[in-house]
């Protein structure tokens, strides 16, 4: 129950800062964003684990070669990916090709881990996905938005983020290491790869990070902290521990499900919640439920 509540809880923060998310992409580039947010989540987990004077886990090279590797690949390719399709494909479309994620995560931990997924729970994971995919794939105003630019980013942010999962819940498996550590670990790695593509011409943005930083304002500074705090501080900390408790697939499912808490959180902004809407989200809760039933 721990992992799935926490999964739970990460996606509705994610949910939240896809907001905030938004109004920063039309300031700030992908690339840079990523490691913006990357360097903010690092000094608020060090700043923890200094306040709970934690001593830091000895971890083994091997289980800490793939838990970076994880980081690398899930944060840094794979959240850069993810602004990248936003900013071609738009919300609805990248949303939807992002339900991949579940299903492909489950596929590699089965290979890779051997991991085992009830009948129910697979059951639970395709109604889940169902729900998911009727709402974000409702028709509104920004449908006209097609960019096979947009698809690759978001495919390759799907694949990215489920290699991601199964390695550090591979990593992770027997492990004495905390979430926030491994949160840590991952954040350093995704961090330095995205400081790695910022010198590469193909990849750097129109200006330079130091003009972008020039520009901001304490308002902008003040958004990038909190989105920072809630989706890769506290998101990414919950994704650990949802990953660490349980299977992947599952976590990665429930982890999908942010797309669900924007229908109340758009109602509440004023916004026409649909029937079809509505309905998908009960779908989706529906196969929830079953996610929560083990052993059967």
């Amino acid at each position: 129950m721990i992992g799935e509540i926490a999964a739970l809880t990460a996606a509705l923060l994610w949910a939240l800062s896809s907001i905030v998310y938004g109004v920063l992409g039309q300031k700030i580039p992908p690339l840079q964003l990523n490691f913006l947010k990357g360097i903010v989540a690092i000094v608020l987990i060090v700043f923890t684990l200094g306040i709970q004077r934690v001593e830091f886990t000895l971890i083994a090279p091997l289980p800490l070669a793939i838990l970076a590797l994880s980081g690398l690949v899930g944060i840094g390719l794979g959240d850069t990916a993810y602004f990248l399709a936003l900013n071609n494909l738009g919300a609805r479309k990248t949303l939807l090709l992002e339900t991949l994620s579940p299903p492909l995560g489950a596929f590699l931990a089965f290979i890779i881990l051997g991991e085992i997924i009830s009948p129910v729970a697979w059951c639970g994971i395709l109604l889940t996905l169902l729900g998911v995919v009727w709402v974000i794939s409702e028709r509104t105003i920004d449908s006209h938005i097609r960019n096979r630019y947009g698809i690759i980013w978001a495919i390759l942010a799907a694949i990215a983020q489920s290699v991601g999962a199964v390695l550090s819940r591979f990593a992770l498996i027997d492990s004495g290491i905390s979430p926030l550590e491994s949160s840590l670990i991952r954040l350093a790695a995704g961090t330095a790869i995205a400081i790695l593509l910022m010198q590469i011409p193909a990849f750097s943005a129109t200006q330079s990070l130091k003009k972008t930083i020039k520009g901001f304002s304490w308002r902008t500074v003040g958004i990038i902290i909190l989105a920072a705090f809630g989706s890769t501080y506290l998101g990414i900390w919950l994704q650990q521990i949802s990953l660490k408790f349980s299977p992947t697939g599952i976590a990665q499912t429930l982890l999908a499900t942010s797309p669900l808490f924007i229908i109340p959180i758009a109602f509440i902004m004023g916004d026409k919640v649909t029937l079809r809407s509505f309905f998908g989200v009960i779908i989706a809760i529906a196969g929830i439920s079953l996610l929560f039933i083990r052993g059967i």
